[in-house]
């Protein structure tokens, strides 16, 4: 797990943003991942995953407490969670800034159009260039429009690993544009799903803001996050014998 924790970016969020809002000033193509360790756990048996995760022209953006604490204890510095959530809403806010343009692909029907008419009311100068719910059955095809809309900002909310092997599938026909896989973030930004209050977000406890709203998150939880942090723990271990 270690090869994959050392590509953790490691400066602020804040840092984090500034590099992102360069690079839509100079329509720079960039593919982030919001690693988590769902995503590391699930790359050392998925060799596209494990490809992506090793790719040096993919950010990797410690998305987890649990990857912080991974990374401390095998001597990798970094040290500030950077969520998807939180990309997912500089990078709207941005683009309202820099007048350009995004796609959404992903969640519920209702929940995607509900984001976009929030995204028109809340950021006028944004312009919309698509956006397809998650549960059309042909997600190649949503690509070839996305090729042709060319949007500076493309948002992917079809879950891990899903979002990202889409895009990694097709990044390469784009010129320009910044894509991201952000999960559930279309439900909290549309406003459809609260996010967790800013205590919970201060002292790195969402996820247990998240189980305690949806119990049956907790098996998910066990298989990656604790059995994630047992196997740093047993890889810190082989390291210092």
């Amino acid at each position: 797990m270690l090869q994959y924790l050392k590509r953790i970016y490691n400066k602020s969020q804040k840092d984090y943003c500034a590099f992102l809002s360069g690079c839509l000033e100079n329509n720079t193509k960039k593919f982030v991942i919001t690693t988590n360790p769902e995503s590391i756990m699930m790359a050392e048996n998925d060799e596209m995953l494990d490809k992506m995760l090793l790719d040096e022209s993919v950010d990797l953006v410690p998305d987890g407490i649990a990857v912080i604490k991974a990374c401390q204890m095998l001597g990798v510095d970094v040290t500030e969670r950077i969520t998807g959530v939180d990309i997912a809403d500089f990078l709207i806010s941005e683009l309202n800034r820099q007048k350009k343009s995004i796609y959404l692909f992903g969640a519920k029907p209702e929940v995607v159009e509900t984001f976009v008419n929030k995204i028109k009311a809340d950021y006028p100068d944004v312009q919309i260039a698509g956006y397809s719910d998650g549960y059309v059955k042909d997600r190649d095809a949503v690509f070839d429009e996305i090729v042709n809309a060319a949007p500076d900002v493309c948002l992917v909310a079809l879950g891990i690993p899903h979002q990202e092997k889409l895009i990694y599938k097709h990044i390469d026909r784009f010129e320009k544009g910044i894509f991201v896989g952000v999960g559930g973030s279309f439900d909290v930004l549309s406003g459809c799903k609260a996010r967790a209050p800013q205590f919970f977000i201060k002292h790195n406890i969402e996820w247990l803001y998240r189980i305690a709203k949806e119990p049956s998150r907790l098996k998910r939880f066990y298989n990656s996050n604790v059995k994630f942090i047992f196997k740093i723990r047993k890889e810190k271990n082989h390291k210092v014998s």
